[in-house]
């Protein structure tokens, strides 16, 4: 019982709304009879002083008791409101009796009969004229409503009753719209993630009409089946490309080392150097995909230290020059005007300036320029400016640059475009830096890539 989500919210919106119901109904109808009754006795003091009044005024006027227009007035009490009087003088004798008007009605069968055990109320009012007492007045009336006033409670009561039932059907109805309406959100998002759970990428959950609260779980869960679709579109994507990457040497040795087997070919400097070669880039392949595992590991740890961009410049120019000079490109170095420090692994950041080098060098023909240099205008920030006059390539790719094994030109050389994970280690390890990547270029314009680095340690 009470299982889900909907029946406890049910119940409990249930229970508070029946003790809400409860207490109001109660205190309504507790209050009202309090103040009915107080009503009917301030109404009833009312009458008997009205009663006093007319008798003093009567005694003043005439000297004595007399019946007109008191008794009138005591037979009217007496008859419709079940107030009955007594009226005595200063010596005890009685003058005025309106209670056996109700013995009267008895015995001609026109009262209603009073019920077993019913109590009577007495008060005694002493009856005074210019300060001397001229008698005294009893007023009896019974304990509880008489018949109007009870017929009058009773609909009342039966009107908050009404109401009450009323309130519950009410209560009942909207609190099961009401479950319903708030746990209808959540059984989208248990439906989408049972569709997810058996490998449903597609399934989104739609936003509208769903409540705030819900509305945040229903993004969060709708950008994590995109970024699992995306994964798993990429987890294919680099299972070809990585298959396509093997295919092609592994071809050339296996029919290379089957011509020797077969003895169609000699096992010449020449050709055993080709096959070497295709072993090679096999190697460097294995190489770069363990670089790629390691940059990519969350849990990777940066030895960094103050590094200063000039000496990293320095260093570059080292390395690469004899490279570019073999190729015949240019390389440019715009070394800083000032000291600039910033916090870095040094082995690491080799690495990303080196991949986006080489890069350049690969794309960039003979007799064009590569440039690299240190960039300020940034707060907070030290960038490196790597710019070719290279091929360049469309808008579109550039936001597929630093997937694993993606080219723009699918017609390109691979030899010349290496194995497409160079760009993908680099993004790995500026996001293990807490930097960021700027990339622009154009059609055979060239293309200018923008590394930004902290200059404080987080």
């Amino acid at each position: 019982m009470f299982q889900t989500l909907r029946s406890k919210i049910l119940f409990y919106l249930l229970l508070s709304s029946m003790i809400g119901i409860l207490f109001v109904s109660f205190f309504m109808q507790w209050g009202f009879e309090e103040s009915f009754t107080s009503y009917l006795d301030r109404n009833r003091d009312k009458k008997i002083d009205r009663i006093i009044t007319e008798i003093e005024k009567d005694y003043r006027k005439n000297g004595h008791f007399t019946s007109d227009p008191v008794f009138g007035l005591l037979h009217e009490h007496a008859m419709t409101d079940q107030l009955y009087f007594q009226l005595y003088d200063r010596v005890g004798q009685l003058q005025m009796d309106s209670s056996n008007i109700r013995r009267m009605l008895n015995s001609f069968g026109l009262a209603e009969p009073e019920p077993n055990g019913e109590e009577w109320y007495s008060n005694s009012y002493t009856l005074r004229v210019d300060d001397h007492i001229i008698g005294k007045l009893v007023a009896i009336y019974p304990v509880g409503l008489i018949d109007d006033e009870y017929n009058f409670i009773q609909t009342m009561q039966l009107y908050i009753y009404a109401a009450v039932c009323l309130t519950i059907l009410l209560s009942i109805l909207f609190s099961m719209l009401f479950s319903k309406k708030l746990t209808s959100g959540l059984n989208k998002v248990s439906f989408a993630a049972n569709e997810l759970q058996q490998h449903n990428l597609s399934i989104r959950i739609p936003l509208s009409g769903l409540p705030t609260e819900v509305k945040q779980l229903a993004i969060s869960f709708n950008n994590l089946a995109e970024s699992l679709a995306k994964g798993e579109m990429l987890r294919k994507q680099f299972t070809g490309d990585l298959a396509h990457e093997l295919r092609t040497p592994l071809a050339t040795l296996r029919s290379q080392i089957e011509a020797y087997q077969d003895g169609i070919w000699e096992p010449t400097q020449a050709r055993l150097q080709s096959s070497h070669e295709e072993l090679m880039r096999l190697v460097r392949l294995v190489n770069e995909l363990e670089k790629l595992l390691a940059a990519e590991n969350p849990q990777i740890r940066l030895e960094k230290v103050e590094v200063e961009a000039g000496s990293v410049l320095a260093a570059l120019w080292e390395m690469f020059l004899p490279l570019f000079k073999q190729k015949g490109v240019q390389l440019h170095i715009e070394e800083p005007n000032k000291e600039l420090l910033f916090p870095a692994d040094k082995d690491r950041l080799m690495q990303i300036l080196s991949n986006v080098l080489n890069n350049a060098l690969k794309y960039t023909p003979e007799g064009k320029n590569v440039t690299i240099s240190v960039l300020t205008e940034k707060e907070g920030y030290v960038g490196f400016k790597v710019e070719d006059e290279g091929a360049g390539m469309a808008e579109d790719d550039i936001p597929h640059v630093f997937e694993r094994f993606y080219r723009g030109d699918k017609s390109r050389d691979r030899k010349t475009g290496g194995a497409g994970i160079g760009l993908s280690i680099v993004k790995a390890l500026m996001e293990a830096h807490q930097g960021f990547i700027k990339v622009k270029s154009r059609i055979n314009k060239g293309t200018s890539i923008i590394l930004w680095f902290p200059e404080e340690d987080d």
